[in-house]
């Protein structure tokens, strides 16, 4: 979990900016990832903005051979942290309208914790690949062709496509003689 005592900062001027060094292991997906990075932590009228660049790295399957493999991520994370409690007068604070907000809780501690999973999240690509070049797998043996070269046959092509083929044989043979 990624926690920062905020009470200070609540007491500071408008404008006022903290630097953090973040390296702490964060739960993701059922899974541990070691985060790092830096975080500005600036006072506003209002709440306290988080913004910086984190560095993470989560194993995913590619989707073309099915291996795993680590997937590096950068988050660049900006988020608006709202206080529940007055840090001066222990009243409590009305939140802002904005559903899902972050808030920093009654004992001023703001958590980048959920933050980071979003955007994780939000970073992490729809389709993984190992590589960009992967192969992918063999559609008759399913061997991994990165690793090897498999020999099977090829299969025939569909019956019901054959007078397209003769489109793309006629067009591969205008651009042979151009």
């Amino acid at each position: 979990m990624v926690q920062i005592n905020v009470s200070q900062q609540l007491k500071a001027p408008i404008g006022s900016v903290r630097n953090y060094r973040v390296s702490e292991v964060v739960d993701i997906a059922d899974a541990k990832c070691l985060v790092q990075g830096e975080i500005d932590l600036m006072r506003t009228n209002r709440s306290i903005m988080a913004k910086g660049t984190l560095r993470t790295e989560i194993e995913r399957t590619c989707s073309r051979c099915l291996s795993l493999f680590s997937c590096p991520l950068t988050l660049n994370i900006e988020e608006e942290y709202s206080p529940t409690m007055d840090v001066v007068t222990g009243t409590s604070l009305s939140l802002p309208g904005e559903p899902g907000c972050f808030t920093i809780d009654e004992n001023n501690i703001l958590d980048l914790t959920e933050a980071i999973r979003e955007y994780v999240l939000l970073a992490t690509p729809i389709k993984p690949l190992c590589h960009q070049n992967c192969i992918g797998l063999c559609p008759t043996c399913g061997g991994n062709l990165n690793q090897v070269l498999c020999n099977c046959p090829l299969k025939p092509a569909d019956s019901r496509w054959s007078e397209l083929s003769k489109f793309v044989l006629a067009d591969s043979e205008a651009s042979a003689n151009e």
